[in-house]
């Protein structure tokens, strides 16, 4: 392979994520807001309505990932998370994936 085209599979690779970063935090806030998220833990993800419930900006993405897979499928289901699994179970998988993106990059 070439230089150049080494060059330009670079470029091409890193546009494709740069633009799949920016569309994952669009969908994220987008999505956020649709599926309810910001009226428990408000509309920035720190001040949430309730002091029992958690404060989920910037939560790692693996973590908050996890965390709805398991409220969804009941695998946890302590503290708050009667109130979650109705959430959780209008959210596809794919959304997890853009929720958890989101949070991740709110600071």
């Amino acid at each position: 392979m070439s230089t150049l085209t080494k060059i330009g599979t670079t470029l091409a690779a890193t546009l494709v994520i740069t633009l799949s970063g920016t569309t994952f935090a669009a969908d994220g806030a987008t999505t956020y807001t649709a599926k309810g998220c910001s009226a428990c833990h408000g509309a920035d993800g720190k001040t949430p309505i309730m002091p029992a419930y958690p404060k989920i900006a910037g939560q790692a993405k693996e973590y908050s990932s996890q965390q709805m897979k398991d409220i969804k499928s009941g695998a946890r289901n302590n503290g708050q998370t009667a109130a979650m699994k109705g959430i959780m179970a209008g959210v596809s998988e794919d959304e997890i994936e853009v929720l958890s993106v989101y949070l991740a990059g709110l600071k």
